[in-house]
């Protein structure tokens, strides 16, 4: 009985969604790059100043009257953080969203039917074109920032993220490494609206939308400032080494290493070729006697640490370890891939003899370590949102084999790491003939604006006095006779105290030139 009555429910509720969906538009969203068939079922990607030209069609099942057509391209941030709370059965999830993006697609008047009504069983299309910007609006920022690097740092385009229908290779989907409680998404967004007789108040005919992948071009920042006992950062580590369990100390280890280069992410549709960069590792060896020789050196392992940050409330700064976890509209996840590990036990030593900076005779190694990502995962560039941020970090870990004890000594460095996006070289700014006229006539203007090259104002000039030290008596006289005075200055009787007074001379004219 009660079988029954679920069913009989299930199957009114599926006619009535049918009834009101039956009259709906069918809108179809193609990209002209779709009819390729390159790419297959997966989400072609994008990146700055590409073109996305494509086609919204239109059929309705029966006439259908509107007002408007709206077309754009929109990106949005979707997060989500969860804390503990003492009781179990309480949510403490707090959400965020935000459209950072919304271009507009102008729709010519002539492609509209007149009056605004779709007839059944008639398809009508229109065209649309979209260029991925460099960059956002002011306005996708209006919140507070700590510095102008912070703001500057949000304007900027961020790549998609989190979606695991959207991360690939061309070939198969790949892992981003992102949480679901952070996404970026970008989509081709169609909306029909009419305005209803009663209020004039907007409903919505029929929507569709299409997700596009987008990875920005970014440009490498300056290596960050790493001081001594950074919480995150560590560039340089000092280690002793013993010669066994009872016999002392055999000498002191240092490893040290700068931030390497950053990695290069070609860009889209371009040939798959590994991306790689060089980390270099210096060693030196302080021995305590100075019959100890360094010692063996085992393995050198690498590994990245995929960091990503969320938070439900705009960021003010960039983000760290330590905010993530006293704020709590803030979320940290944290993924390890490994790299590489390779034994470096031949590495060469060089002994530096005893000199006037090092009063002891010491010994010094330097190892190169190859970087390459893997190609089993997705890799987005560094980039700081207002609501998402990604961040990478290189760790290197080094063995000694060290005789007579248990465990062999390790050091570890954790070095910043920069990954980029490069640019499509062929794809150039689309500047319209109106605005290359207004950039033609602006620096025209420039051009004749008169400029003035007389010699700066009194309140600029500085008169150094210049004294010269009497080395037999030890006292410091005033020299008698003042300085030249710059050009267009000129002393004259009264001036006080020997300061040059400027004369004056015609506008646009240095005194200089005569």
């Amino acid at each position: 009985m009660y079988t029954e009555s679920v069913s009989s429910r299930n199957s009114v509720a599926s006619q009535i969604l049918a009834a009101t969906q039956s009259g709906k538009p069918n809108i179809k969203i193609s990209l002209n790059d779709d009819l390729q068939g390159t790419y297959g079922a997966y989400v072609k990607s994008y990146t700055t100043l590409d073109r996305l030209d494509g086609e919204v069609s239109v059929t309705v099942p029966q006439d259908t009257r509107f007002d408007n057509v709206e077309i754009t391209f929109e990106g949005f941030a979707k997060t989500y953080v969860e804390r503990l709370t003492p009781a179990a059965t309480v949510s403490a999830r707090t959400e965020a969203f935000q459209i950072f993006l919304k271009l507009n697609q102008p729709i010519d008047e002539p492609t509209l039917p007149q009056p605004r009504v779709l007839e059944a069983g008639r398809t009508y299309k229109f065209p649309f074109t979209f260029v991925v910007p460099e960059q956002l609006l002011p306005r996708a920022c209006v919140h507070s920032c700590e510095s102008n690097q912070v703001h500057d740092a949000h304007l900027r385009l961020p790549p998609s993220l989190g979606d695991p229908n959207l991360a690939s290779s061309g070939n198969c989907l790949l892992d981003d490494l992102a949480p679901a409680m952070s996404k970026i998404s970008y989509a081709v967004k169609v909306r029909i609206t009419r305005n209803r007789n009663s209020d004039s108040k907007q409903i919505t005919v029929g929507d569709k939308s299409k997700k596009v992948r987008i990875i920005p071009s970014t440009e490498e920042q300056p290596p960050l400032n790493i001081y001594e006992g950074d919480e995150q950062y560590v560039l340089r580590m000092e280690k002793d080494i013993k010669k066994g369990i009872f016999k002392g100390k055999l000498g002191r280890l240092t490893m040290s290493a700068s931030q390497p280069k950053s990695l290069l992410l070609p860009p889209p549709q371009a040939a798959v070729c590994a991306t790689t960069t060089m980390a270099t590792v210096n060693l030196r060896f302080d021995p305590s006697e100075l019959s100890s020789q360094p010692p063996r050196l085992g393995t050198l392992s690498s590994k990245m640490k995929v960091a990503t940050y969320f938070s439900s409330k705009p960021m003010k700064d960039f983000p760290t370890k330590s905010s993530a976890i006293s704020d709590y509209n803030r979320g940290l996840y944290v993924d390890s891939v490994p790299l590489s590990s390779r034994c470096i036990e031949s590495a060469q030593w060089e002994k530096h003899e005893p000199n006037r900076s090092a009063g002891k005779a010491f010994y010094t190694a330097k190892v190169l370590v190859p970087i390459t990502l893997p190609k089993n995962k997705s890799f987005t560039p560094t980039f700081h949102s207002c609501l998402v941020a990604r961040i990478y970090q290189l760790d290197l870990t080094l063995s000694v084999q060290a005789s007579g004890v248990m465990t062999d000594p390790t050091l570890q460095l954790k070095l910043p790491l920069q990954i980029l996006a490069a640019r499509n070289l062929s794809a150039t700014p689309i500047i319209s003939a109106s605005e290359q006229e207004a950039i033609a006539a602006r620096e025209a203007e420039h051009y004749f604006e008169p400029r003035s090259i007389a010699p700066p104002s009194p309140e600029y000039v500085e008169i150094a006095d210049v004294r010269e030290e009497q080395a037999s008596i030890g006292q410091v006289q005033s020299s008698t006779a003042p300085s030249a005075p710059p050009p267009g200055y000129s002393f004259f009787t009264g001036a006080s105290n020997g300061v040059p007074v400027r004369i004056p001379s015609p506008l646009g004219v240095s005194p200089v030139c005569g």
